[in-house]
C-alpha cells in the first residue's frame, strides 16, 4: 500500500514510517520545510513539499501524491482537520486514519479539547472511510516529552547517599496507562491495513492502568534508583502555577497539567485487541528498554531500588518536608521537568 503521511517528521512519525517500511508499504510524507524533508527522507519516505497551514493547496498535493490511504499523525489540536478532510475527500483519497488523543475525555475545560473534539466531528461527518486512533500518554524513546526527561532527572540523582525525594502533587493515587510509541505505530498501521476498522474509534493504551506513584517508582527503578515520594496538596500547586503562568512569557508548565493528575486516565483496549491484534508491552518492560536506549542503565553505581507499589525503608535521617512554595518553585524553574498527564 502507498500511504500519504502527515506528521512524518515528528516523534510518532519516525516509528510509523519505520513500521510501514517493515510491513512493505511505501510512504509519501508531507514536509513543510527542507529540514522536515531531510528527516522523512532519512526515515525512508518520499518527501512532499507542503504546509497544513496552506489548506487551499492541500487538495492538489493530495491528488498528485497517488496514494491509497491517508495516515494523519499531525496533531488535531491546531485546527487543520477540516482542511485535511476536504483535501482527502476532494482528491478521491477515501481511506484515512487519524491519530487523536484520549485527552479529549478530560473533564477540564481545556481549549485544546474543544479543538480536537471539533476535529473528530469533522472526521466523523466527512464521508471518508475513516478510523480514529486515540493513544494515551506516549513514551518509549528520547523526545517523548514525558518519561525520557523523568528518567534523566532520576538518573542524575542516583549517586546521592539517600534516595531522592520527588514531590507528588495530589499524592499519586490516580491512574495512568502510558503506551509505548512502537505499540501506537503498530496500531496505526494495522488500522490503515484493515478496511473493517472504518467508522470506528480505538483507545490505544498500555496493557493495564497503574497509579501515578507506581509509574514514578517503576521509572526510577528502570535506572536503578529508589525514590521517596512526598505527597503534597494539589490545590496550592495549581494556584501557584497559575500565578507563574501570568507572569511568565513562556511558562514551562501549566496549571492544567497538574489538574489532570486528579483524573484517572485509564481506558479499555478490548476493541483494539480484537480488531487490530493490539498487544502492548508491559510498562516495566518498555521503560527499562527506554532507559537502556538512553544509556541510563550503566555507568554510575545505582542507588537502591524498591518494587513498584511498596514504600522504601525510612532513612536514618529523614529529609525535611519542603514548603508548598518550595515545591512549586522547584518544579516550575526546572526546564527539564517532565510534562506528565
Amino acid at each position: 500500500m502507498r500511504l500519504l503521511v502527515t506528521g512524518g517528521s515528528g516523534f510518532l512519525g519516525g516509528y510509523v514510517l519505520a513500521e510501514a517500511a517493515r510491513r512493505g508499504h511505501s510512504c509519501v510524507a508531507l514536509a513543510r520545510s527542507p529540514s522536515a524533508a531531510r528527516t522523512v527522507t532519512a526515515r525512508g519516505a518520499t518527501p512532499l513539499a507542503g504546509d497544513l497551514d496552506d489548506g487551499a493547496a492541500l487538495g492538489g498535493l493530495f491528488a498528485g501524491a497517488g496514494c491509497d490511504a491517508l495516515v494523519n499523525l499531525a496533531s488535531l489540536g491546531f485546527g487543520h482537520a477540516a482542511a485535511i478532510v476536504r483535501a482527502a475527500a476532494g482528491s478521491g483519497l477515501d481511506r484515512a486514519v487519524f491519530v487523536s488523543t484520549t485527552a479529549v475525555t478530560t473533564a477540564l475545560p481545556a481549549s485544546s479539547k474543544a479543538v480536537r473534539l471539533a476535529a473528530e466531528h469533522d472526521i466523523r461527518s466527512s464521508g471518508l472511510s475513516w478510523t480514529i486512533v486515540r493513544p494515551t500518554m506516549i513514551y518509549g524513546a528520547a523526545g517523548d516529552r514525558n518519561l525520557s526527561r523523568l528518567l534523566a532527572l532520576v538518573a542524575r540523582a542516583r549517586r546521592a547517599p539517600v534516595p531522592p525525594v520527588l514531590p507528588v502533587p495530589g499524592g499519586g493515587r490516580r491512574l495512568q496507562q502510558p503506551v509505548h510509541v512502537a505499540d501506537v505505530a503498530a496500531a496505526v498501521l494495522a488500522a490503515a491495513e484493515r478496511p473493517q476498522t472504518a467508522g470506528r474509534c480505538y483507545d490505544v493504551a498500555g496493557p493495564e492502568p497503574m497509579s501515578f506513584a507506581d509509574l514514578l517508582r517503576a521509572t526510577a527503578g528502570a535506572v536503578g534508583c529508589g525514590v521517596y515520594l512526598l505527597p503534597v496538596p494539589l490545590a496550592p500547586v495549581v494556584a501557584l502555577t497559575r500565578c507563574y503562568e501570568r507572569i511568565s512569557r513562556r511558562p514551562r508548565i501549566r496549571a492544567e497539567q497538574w489538574q489532570r493528575l486528579a483524573e484517572d486516565k485509564a481506558f479499555p483496549i478490548d476493541a483494539a485487541i480484537r480488531d487490530l491484534d493490539y498487544a502492548p508491552r508491559p510498562f516495566a518492560e518498555g521503560i527499562r528498554a527506554e532507559a537502556a536506549a538512553l544509556g541510563l542503565t550503566s555507568g554510575s553505581p545505582a542507588g537502591p531500588s524498591f518494587p513498584p507499589g511498596s514504600p522504601p525503608p525510612a532513612p536514618a535521617m529523614p529529609p525535611s518536608r519542603p514548603s508548598r512554595g518550595e515545591v512549586v518553585r522547584c518544579i516550575v524553574r526546572n526546564p527539564r521537568a517532565p510534562v506528565l498527564g
